[in-house]
C-alpha cells in the first residue's frame, strides 16, 4: 500500500463541510471524531472506557464512535441475469473514473453524518476516510458463507493460510492511521442456522476424513471426557467396538432418550468452545505477527452468537461484532456478549428496505417498512436506542447502494442503499442520517448501563 495522501484527506473534509455537514455544536475532527474532550494521542485508533462509556480514540486522541456504511464500492452488486452491475454502469457515465467517484462518494458519506468505510467496499477511498477491512480468513482457509461449511482449524495449514493472508493484508497497513481494524470474517456459521441443522462436532465428526487433524482432535477430547470407549457409547447411545471406529463414522443415529440428547448438546457446546478458541487464537496470532498497531473486531456475528464461541473469543478481540436486521436494538443479546468479553460491541450489519422503491424485496434480510419515511424513522430510532448503551461504539448500516431488481449473486433484490442503482440518494433517508449521526456523541457520553 501506498503511502496515505494527506493533502486529499483534508480536502475531502473540507468540501465535506462546505456542502453543509449537519454537525450540530461542534465540527469534526480530521478523522471524523468528537472534539469535545481529547484523551492521549497514539496516532492509531484505539478502544477505551471512559467514565463507564466505551468509546473508539483516533489516533489524534478524540473520542470517535464508528458510524459507517458497508459495501461502499465503486463495482456495485453484479446482476448474473443481467450479465452487468447496474451500479457500476451508471457511476462509469457519471464520474468517467472510479478516483472521482470516490471523491464525491466520501463527501457525500461526510455531509449525511458518517465517518468510516465499511466492510466490503473499495480500497480507492482508503486515503480519504477511516476505514475498516475483512480479511476472510476462514472463508479463505475453506469456509463457505452461503453452505455453511467450516474448515479445519487444527490443520497447520489452516494456520499457514491465515500467515499468508495477515502477510499480504495486514503487513503493509501496520502504519496506517485511518485503518479503525479488521473483520476476521463474516457470518460464520457456528452451529445449526439456516444454512445447516447441524452443530460443528457432527461435520468435524461426519465429514472429515480419519487422519484429519480436526477429527484427531474431535478424538482427544473424547478419550479425555469418557476415557473407555464403553464410557462414550452409553453417553452418546451407541455401540462402537473401538476408538477406531468412531473415526470411521459417516452417519450419526438419532439420540434413543433425551438424556443422551442433552449430553450430545452438553459435548457439541464443549467441543465448539475449542474449536471456537482455536480459530480465534490463529486469527489473533496472524494478525499480530504482522500488525501489532490496529484493532481486530471480531466475526460478524449473524443475529446469533452461542455462548460457548463468545467466552472463547474475548482474549483475542478489541471489539466484538454483531449482525441484525431486527426493527430494534438487540440489548440483551448486545449485553451478554460485552459482560462475557468485557469488551465493546458494534453493530456492523442492520438496515430498513421500504416497499415504495420499486424493488421486490423478496430476498435479503429483514421485513419491509412501507415508505421511505418509514426507513428514516426506523434509522433514528435503532441508532438513538444502541447509542444509550454505554458499551456500545457504532453502527454500520448495509449498504451504500440498492440491490439490482433482478438480483445480485446470491438472489438478494432490497432497497439497502442510500443511493439507487442510478447513485441519486433516497432523500428522506440520507437527510434524516444527517440529522441524526452528529447528535449521537452527545447521546452516547450520557449513556447509562443497559
Amino acid at each position: 500500500m501506498g503511502k496515505i495522501t494527506r493533502r486529499a484527506f483534508v480536502k475531502v473534509i473540507g468540501l465535506a463541510s462546505s456542502i453543509g455537514v449537519a454537525i450540530g455544536a461542534q465540527q469534526p475532527c480530521r478523522y471524523g471524531g468528537w472534539t469535545r474532550m481529547k484523551a492521549p494521542a497514539t496516532g492509531f485508533f484505539r478502544t477505551e472506557c471512559i467514565d463507564g462509556v466505551w468509546w473508539f480514540i483516533d489516533p489524534d486522541g478524540h473520542r470517535f464512535l464508528s458510524k459507517g456504511v458497508n459495501h461502499v464500492s465503486f463495482q456495485g452488486d453484479h446482476c448474473p441475469a443481467l450479465g452487468y452491475s447496474p451500479y457500476q454502469r451508471a457511476v462509469q457515465a457519471k464520474y468517467g473514473s472510479e478516483a472521482k467517484w470516490a471523491e464525491a462518494t466520501t463527501q457525500r458519506l461526510r455531509a449525511w453524518g458518517f465517518n468510516t468505510i465499511g466492510a466490503w467496499s473499495s480500497a480507492s477511498l482508503f486515503r480519504l476516510m477511516p476505514y475498516t477491512l475483512i480479511l476472510n480468513m476462514g472463508a479463505r482457509a475453506g469456509a463457505n458463507w452461503l453452505k455453511g461449511t467450516f474448515p479445519d482449524v487444527f490443520a497447520p495449514q489452516f494456520r499457514q493460510v491465515l500467515d499468508d493472508i495477515a502477510a499480504k493484508e495486514c503487513a503493509p497497513r501496520r502504519a496506517d492511521p485511518l485503518l479503525v481494524g479488521y473483520f476476521t470474517d463474516n457470518e460464520l456459521r457456528w452451529g445449526p442456522d439456516w444454512r445447516s441443522p447441524r452443530h460443528l462436532l457432527d461435520d468435524y465428526l461426519l465429514t472429515l476424513p480419519p487422519d484429519a487433524p480436526g477429527k484427531r482432535a474431535l478424538l482427544d477430547f473424547f478419550r479425555k471426557r469418557y476415557l473407555r470407549i464403553e464410557g462414550f457409547n452409553k453417553a452418546w447411545g451407541l455401540n462402537l467396538p473401538d476408538w477406531d471406529a468412531l473415526l470411521r463414522l459417516t452417519e450419526l443415529p438419532p439420540a434413543p432418550t433425551e438424556a443422551v440428547e442433552q449430553q450430545r448438546l452438553a459435548d457439541r457446546l464443549d467441543f465448539l468452545r475449542l474449536i471456537a478458541r482455536e480459530y480465534f487464537r490463529a486469527c489473533y496470532d496472524a494478525i499480530r505477527r504482522h500488525d501489532p498497531n490496529h484493532l481486530i473486531w471480531g466475526v460478524r456475528f449473524a443475529g446469533y452468537a452461542p455462548r460457548s464461541v463468545v467466552e472463547a473469543m474475548g482474549d483475542f478481540v478489541d471489539v466484538v461484532s454483531f449482525n441484525t436486521y431486527a426493527f430494534e436494538p438487540p440489548v440483551k443479546t448486545l449485553h451478554e456478549l460485552h459482560r462475557l468479553t468485557g469488551k465493546p460491541v458494534m453493530i456492523t450489519e442492520f438496515s430498513f428496505k421500504a416497499m415504495d422503491s420499486g424493488l421486490p424485496n423478496t430476498k435479503g434480510a429483514g421485513q419491509p417498512v412501507p415508505t421511505q419515511k418509514d426507513r428514516a424513522d426506523r434509522f433514528e430510532r435503532f441508532v438513538t436506542g444502541l447509542m444509550r448503551l454505554p458499551y456500545c461504539v457504532g453502527y454500520h448500516w448495509f449498504q451504500w447502494n440498492d440491490q439490482p431488481a433482478q438480483g445480485r449473486f446470491d438472489g438478494e433484490n432490497s432497497n439497502f442503499g442510500l443511493v439507487k442503482e442510478n447513485d441519486e440518494p433516497w432523500e428522506l433517508l440520507t437527510q434524516r442520517m444527517a440529522e441524526v449521526n452528529p447528535r449521537l456523541e452527545a447521546v452516547h457520553a450520557s449513556a447509562t448501563k443497559g
